[in-house]
């Protein structure tokens, strides 16, 4: 065992988050190292070969990366969101190239800042043209509606995003404290009810009434089309053990739609090379700042010396000290599982140990021997496809998960990340990454027996809106919620480490008594996605948690 070097602070863990933190704390003067237990950073944001000459990351839609850290970090957003090169129609033969030759529908809104193309969505029926949403989440609707439908999704659309933007500001900063609030953090919460004030009467109730509704009840007022209900209903529940009937369910979409991508509210983006490209623009930002990273370190304890963090043990048993620790792993794990029951309440154990955090959502890669020939334009084709019927269709989808079952009509969110960036796949080739719901973490006869049939049934879905794809496949690698646990070292396979419900949000994430990232342990912080605000790839966790420990005279 060793014991010989100190630094100022020790992240444990190598995500986004745990690499912003460290970047920040690094050009603040701190002499940081961030430790990661894996041999690559990232996690599921990282790109990795799945099959010989097909790569793709687990997280594949970039749409919260949040303006502060960019500037904090000073990431060139140019490099990762450039214009995808043109694409050609395939060759006889490799997908449907009459419908990928189609013209694009799509118009205005699709640029955001910085030259960037916003991804567009794609709403996928086997039987009719798809409707096409682009710009920052629906901006602009095309494809197979009426004028009529477009006008009430735009009016809603407004709603949503206007009712979005009082919540925003609440994501992006320290959540409010109930005692000793400063003056800024005062000024912060007055600002968003003075702006909640100026919606107008009218507008202010219907904030209001809406906040703990359920998505498809708010769906229901405003739409006709199912696949518009559908899709409002899918984004809403994505990532998360609830239907669109659920109570609150609406505030998942409040969540999408607080994040941003080149400017625009709502946007999203495939980035050139993956998500794993974004990694390693941060990862090059920590460095230049100066901060050291360590990969095949895994951590197996949080020394705890009088009550306040003293620094790290590694599995091989060095030491390494700091006067401040920062841990952007789950939450549980850092306080059960490092720091130890010994070290803490009975009362903090028990609520680490009660967070809800079992994942629903399976992922799905596979690699194609050609392009697959979905019912969208080309331009959709390189964003992102939904197939999610209607509103009942998720709800469906949902009911088997809360018995252990998965559902065997799944939604999902489908991107072909090779489309805007070829380097992906190999010539000829096509990568096909998706979200599927509702995969239940703890499934009723257990994974090893259910993942073929679960495989089965994607596929039968996937063939009714892709006709052929299977004869495509060569080969598919299906991640369950345990999966995912398994090679992320994420408890549950939960995405956000955590239900983001009200009961698991602001001052009560990942519970009271640990929020605003401080820990009952003195000089522990946490940076996780476990943490305020929540889960995607967004830094703000790790941003926040490096200002708190910046706080600190001591720090």
């Amino acid at each position: 065992m060793t014991s010989s070097e100190t630094f100022d602070v020790i992240v444990i863990g190598g995500g986004h988050n745990g690499l912003v933190a460290a970047t920040v704390l690094a050009k603040a003067g701190r002499k940081v190292l961030l430790v990661e237990a894996d041999a690559e950073l990232g996690g599921p944001a990282r790109t990795e070969e799945f099959f010989p000459g097909y790569r793709a990351s687990t997280a594949h839609v970039l749409n919260r990366l949040h303006p502060e850290v960019v500037k904090a970090l000073n990431l060139d957003m140019n490099a990762l969101l450039l214009p995808p090169p043109p694409l050609t129609p395939p060759r006889k033969g490799e997908g449907n190239s009459e419908t990928l030759a189609t013209p694009s529908p799509l118009r205005g809104g699709v640029r955001g800042g910085g030259g960037a193309n916003l991804a567009p969505t794609a709403l996928l029926s086997p039987h009719r043209d798809p409707i096409i949403l682009s710009g920052g989440w629906g901006e602009a609707i095309d494809g197979d509606v009426s004028e009529t439908e477009k006008r009430a999704w735009l009016a809603m659309r407004a709603q949503l995003v206007r009712y979005a933007a009082i919540l925003k500001p609440f994501l992006a900063r320290l959540p409010p404290g109930l005692e000793g609030m400063p003056l800024s953090e005062m000024l912060g919460v007055g600002g968003a009810a003075l702006a909640l004030k100026r919606l107008g009467t009218e507008d202010m109730r219907d904030f209001l009434r809406m906040m703990l509704m359920n998505v498809h009840d708010v769906a229901e007022e405003h739409l006709s089309s199912n696949l518009l209900k559908g899709f409002v209903a899918f984004e809403a529940v994505l990532g998360s053990h609830l239907g669109p009937r659920s109570p609150t369910s609406l505030l998942g979409l409040y969540y999408r739609l607080t994040g941003e991508m080149a400017g625009v509210a709502g946007g999203q983006v495939v980035p050139r090379g993956g998500m794993g490209a974004v990694v390693v623009a941060i990862r090059k930002a920590a460095e230049a700042a100066g901060a050291s990273i360590r990969t095949h370190a895994e951590v197996s304890r949080i020394l705890v010396e009088k009550g306040a963090a003293a620094g790290v043990r590694l599995a091989d048993g060095t030491e390494l000290r700091a006067r401040a620790v920062v841990s952007a792993i789950n939450p549980r794990t850092t306080l059960v599982d490092l720091v130890g029951a010994d070290e803490l309440d009975t009362g903090v154990v028990r609520k680490a140990l009660a967070i809800r955090m079992k994942g629903n959502v399976a992922k799905l890669h596979l690699a194609l021997s050609a392009v697959p020939a979905f019912r969208a334009p080309r331009e959709a084709l390189a964003g992102r496809l939904v197939i999610a019927p209607s509103s009942e269709a998720v709800e469906s989808a949902f009911n088997p998960a809360k018995y252990g079952e998965f559902s065997p009509e799944p939604a999902m969110e489908i991107v072909l990340p090779s489309l805007s960036d070829p380097s992906l796949a190999p010539a000829g080739g096509c990568v096909l990454s998706a979200n599927i719901q509702f995969a239940p973490y703890d499934l009723k006869g257990g994974w090893e027996a259910g993942k073929p049939a679960f495989l089965a049934a994607i596929m039968a879905v996937l063939e009714r809106h892709a006709p052929g794809i299977g004869a495509l496949v060569q080969h598919a690698e299906l991640l369950t919620p345990a999966d995912i646990e398994a090679r992320y070292r994420m408890p549950g396979g939960h995405w956000h480490h955590g239900e983001l419900q009200v009961d698991q949000m602001l001052v009560n994430r990942p519970f009271f008594g640990a929020e605003r990232y401080a820990t009952p342990i003195d000089g522990l912080w946490l940076a996780g996605s476990g943490s305020h605000p929540g889960g995607g790839i967004s830094g703000v966790p790790g941003l926040n948690a490096a200002r708190a420990v910046l706080g600190r005279r001591s720090a």
